[in-house]
């Protein structure tokens, strides 16, 4: 397994923009599937968006797709989520989550074996 820290995010307003970087560490990132998940104090915690070992595919819930991008560094570690257009029910602690076993589509935060440690993500009207 990897493990995983998080940066980025922070309070912002309407429309505007955030970054996520999720940074790992302790085995070989490339064959790692990273999702990245947000947890709200009404919800469970819902998948957001994922990309594949190599960056080859990506995969977007419906409620982010257009407004949310997904990129990977596999020289740094890193995947990092670009998020445009935010809206205040983007708000919420994301997490990014990683394993070798899964594809991108899957949204079950059980399959995944590591996780970050959560960022918040404050967007006011």
């Amino acid at each position: 397994q990897v493990e995983l820290v998080q940066s980025g995010g922070g309070s912002v307003q309407a429309g505007d923009s955030l970054r996520l970087t999720c940074t790992a560490s302790g085995d070989t990132f490339s064959k790692y599937t990273v999702t990245w998940f947000r947890q709200t104090p009404r919800k469970e915690r819902e998948y957001v968006a994922g990309i594949s070992w190599g960056g080859a595919r990506t995969n977007y819930d419906d409620s982010v797709k257009g407004r949310f991008s997904l990129s990977r560094d596999d020289v740094k570690n890193s995947v990092i989520l670009d998020m445009a257009s935010l809206k205040p029910e983007d708000s919420g602690v994301y997490y990014c989550a990683a394993d070798e076993r899964v594809s991108p589509t899957v949204s079950h935060d059980y399959a995944y074996g590591s996780w970050g440690q959560g960022t918040q993500v404050a967007v006011s009207s």
